[in-house]
């Protein structure tokens, strides 16, 4: 798992695009290829009133990525010291079994280019202490972004709620 979170508060969200239009621009991506984008839940009849729910869908970076697993080039990899999962363009070849593997279909076709792109957390970015493109032009501040071990408790319990959670007292 990512050393880092990105946390979405679904209340604030009004599907304006902002994260999804600033990474395609940043990865200077074509038409088509969305290495993050916004799912429409709904939509469905909340206190008598029609409401849909916006989804942000970035990589979630996992554990143990099947995308990395399936990769014959070694282009799909994951950063040891924090979790990222990221494609090394010039290892990638545009088999496109990385994209049959993700079952969120996080790997995206770039039909200029013959590769395949997906979310990175803009690690280039986090590697200069900035936070993912998507983050900074959220124009409701949805979105938050930061390292697990300092998430802030105020989203921790959104989270919590967000997920249904119960709490556990911990003797």
């Amino acid at each position: 798992m990512s050393k880092y979170y990105l946390y979405q508060d679904l209340s604030k969200c009004i599907a304006c695009y902002s994260c999804v239009i600033k990474c395609k621009s940043i990865k200077q991506l074509p038409v088509g290829p969305k290495p993050s984008e916004i799912i429409t839940i709904g939509p469905r009849m909340i206190d008598q009133r029609p409401r849909a729910a916006y989804v942000f869908m970035p990589c979630f970076h996992c554990d143990n990525p099947w995308c990395v697993a399936v990769c014959p080039t070694g282009a799909m990899q994951k950063r040891p010291e924090d979790g990222i999962v990221f494609v090394d363009a010039d290892r990638c070849v545009g088999c496109k079994l990385c994209m049959n593997a993700c079952p969120w279909g996080a790997p995206q076709w770039n039909p200029e280019t013959g590769k395949v792109v997906k979310c990175d957390l803009c690690k280039d970015r986090l590697d200069q202490g900035l936070k993912p493109a998507c983050v900074t032009v959220c124009t409701t501040q949805c979105l938050s972004f930061g390292r697990i071990d300092e998430m802030p408790e105020d989203i921790r319990e959104k989270f919590k709620e967000s997920i249904g959670a119960k709490v556990v007292e911990v003797p």
